[in-house]
């Protein structure tokens, strides 16, 4: 998609559709009195996520003129900016190659980057695996601004921000046929070599050598190797900051669950057990090129999960990297397994906070729904300066509980720990307390993404699919950091 600032006269804008915000209360961004009739019988009143498509408006060149729905004023930010836009152009994308956005009042950088991410975002189509393209891509997007300005900079975030995130959405799209742990890998290789990203790929000997015996243990009912991804950004100039951030993504390819064998309805989302990793794949792309002022070390650990004659069974313990033994109750709850060994390297690596992705539980949506995603944490100011970050990039998240209680549902006679608690409730809270027994007072924070990570049903606003979420988030946390 060509993306640009165009500054002239917006009737004789050439698109096939030109775009306006209708407001709430306020009056009309365009006259005429076929679109007055309009509002006055209530069929176009402003309301968020409404549309309303106008032919052959007199007095502009545009083909079409869209009227599209964005709530009260006082309430419309860069979130309810990405949201709209991209209603617009999932709308308009099906008679529309070239879109043209007026911004008005709105020309200003952050809602000129979140207008051109909604517009990436919207445009995504999971079909690029059919011999047929479903819809078209568009060809063109621009943005109508009174003056230009300093305003290209934050067409170009946008830009960044919008293709890393189509990027982690088509990664955790591929099939498990295609996208095995060695080409997930593979994928990373080939991300970081294009955009200057240091790229370690730890193998199965070599983890054996550092004694990752829990992340090792998930695979080992797999013919298809594991890998554990590592991906280095160090700033140009020494920072001054002594903060090394460490993002770290659950890369299952697949998951049936091994022995404790899922059911079969709805098996086929397993390939989405990855999202946390390929969340964390364009986080790295989108930093490569924003280029923060502190070191970010990408973690992604990555295996299948398959019942096979070789597999973990329930009542295996293993001996994790960092010395404690884990009890193996459930051999479905291996994503904390394969993290525990990523959390304690990047501690090796020398990183000082730690924030992992995960699709871990099931638990947590039962808990949030499709909503938000759990947030659990062991240091307060982290926990924070992470819901700072998500908020502003309109990624919903809920900070949940991490007493002292649930850590004592962990319990097991013959091990340090086991990998499940023997309690019914609070599943996405005991897996998170199995985590912080990893990070030995490390700060950090656990995203549970299980419920947020992919759409069942397509919205006005985002294909059915991976969602790519948090990777707004990350880039927001790593560009924004102060100590």
């Amino acid at each position: 998609m060509e993306i640009v600032l165009e500054t002239g006269p917006i009737a004789q804008a050439a698109a096939d559709a030109l775009v306006f915000f209708e407001f709430e209360g306020l009056p009309s961004p365009i006259g005429g009195e076929r679109y007055q009739a309009l509002r006055d019988c209530g069929e176009i009143c402003g309301k968020s996520g409404e549309i309303t498509v106008l032919h052959h408006v007199p007095d502009f060149a545009a083909t079409r003129v869209a009227i599209v729905g964005a709530g009260k004023a006082e309430k419309f930010d860069t979130a309810e900016m990405r949201k709209s836009v991209a209603i617009a152009v999932r709308h308009l994308k099906k008679a529309s190659r070239k879109i043209t956005l007026v911004l008005d009042r709105f020309a200003a950088p952050e809602f000129v980057s979140a207008a051109v991410e909604g517009a990436l975002l919207g445009d995504f189509e999971p079909d690029h695996n059919k011999s047929e393209r479903t819809l078209k891509p568009v060809e063109r997007f621009a943005l109508a601004v009174p003056d230009s300005g300093e305003l290209a900079a934050a067409l170009e975030k946008g830009r960044i921000l919008g293709d890393a995130q189509n990027y982690a959405r088509e990664v955790a799209n591929e099939p498990p046929n295609k996208l095995t742990p060695l080409a997930l890998a593979d994928t990373a290789r080939k991300m970081a070599a294009q955009y200057g990203l240091e790229c370690d790929i730890l193998e199965e000997p070599r983890m054996k050598e550092l004694g990752m015996g829990a992340l090792l243990g998930v695979a080992m009912g797999s013919d298809a190797p594991p890998a554990l991804i590592v991906l280095h950004y160090k700033p140009a100039q020494a920072s001054k900051s002594k903060a090394h951030l460490a993002l770290i993504g659950k890369g299952v390819t697949f998951d049936t669950g091994g022995i404790s064998i899922k059911p079969s309805d709805n098996m086929d989302k397993m390939k989405y057990d990855m999202a946390g990793g390929a969340a964390v794949l364009g986080a790295m792309q989108a930093i490569a090129q924003l280029k923060p002022h502190i070191p970010v070390t990408a973690l992604i650990p990555t295996v299948e999960n398959m019942p096979g004659s070789r597999a973990q069974r329930p009542g295996d313990i293993v001996k994790s990297m960092s010395g404690k033994t884990i009890e193996v109750l459930n051999t479905d709850a291996e994503g904390r397994l394969i993290l525990a060994d990523a959390m304690t390297y990047a501690k090796q690596l020398g990183c000082t906070h730690l924030v992992d992705a995960a699709t871990l539980t099931g638990a947590v949506a039962v808990a949030l729904g499709t909503i938000n995603a759990g947030v659990f944490s062991n240091d307060e100011s982290l926990q924070q300066r992470w819901l700072r970050a998500a908020k502003a990039e309109g990624e919903k998240m809920w900070a949940m509980p991490m007493d002292e209680e649930y850590r004592a549902m962990l319990k097991s006679d013959f091990a340090d720990i086991p990998n499940i608690s023997g309690a019914r409730y609070g599943g996405a809270i005991t897996a998170a307390m199995f985590l912080r027994e990893f990070t030995d007072g490390t700060p950090w924070v656990h995203l549970d993404i299980a419920g947020t990570a992919w759409l069942d049903d397509a919205k006005p606003h985002m294909a059915k699919g991976p969602t790519g979420t948090p990777l707004r988030s990350f880039v927001n946390l790593a560009m924004t950091w102060h100590d």
